[in-house]
């Protein structure tokens, strides 16, 4: 059976958010072109992580089999928020930029790879199609209006809680 759009969706963001995980991982010091990747990045990843929970994880809360899940996961995109908003504090040419910048990777690589290896499959077994297709709906239309708002509050922020 084909992948459900929400489920296409949120992988395609993740693939995107890899390769550019990747290259400010290469690019060093302070530089407009690292500065610039990183703001689209934290917009790019902001942005998704608040349409991301007000579809799927909304619906997944609401899912006695899924609930698990949903919260599991929206501590993470809290802890990644975090560690972006420190990052925004912090000298980008410093070793404590790199290194918390690493820590904010490997803690994000992480939790994409557990949302697609466990928790889209567990949630395409509990959801009907007509529920993912209005998901995937709910997401493209919030996304872009998340991507507004992240440009408002910057990460680390309690504004959106």
């Amino acid at each position: 059976m084909a992948q459900a759009q929400i489920y296409r969706d949120l992988k395609r963001d993740h693939d995107k958010q890899r390769e550019m995980l990747k290259k400010l991982g290469e690019l060093k010091g302070a530089t407009n072109e690292r500065k610039q990747l990183f703001e689209s990045f934290r917009l790019e990843l902001q942005s998704h992580a608040a349409a991301e929970e007000e579809s799927l994880y909304a619906t997944m809360l609401g899912n006695p089999a899924l609930r698990d899940d949903a919260r599991h996961s929206v501590s993470e995109h809290k802890e990644v928020d975090d560690l972006l908003g420190e990052m925004m504090d912090l000298d980008m040419a410093s070793d404590e930029w790199s290194e918390t910048f690493f820590h904010m990777r490997r803690r994000y690589e992480h939790h994409i790879a557990e949302e697609e290896d466990e928790m889209f499959p567990a949630a395409s077994k509990e959801l009907d199609a007509g529920t993912e297709k209005k998901l995937a709906e709910v997401y493209e239309e919030r996304k872009p209006l998340e991507l507004a708002e992240a440009r408002d509050n910057p990460p680390g922020s309690d504004e959106r809680e």
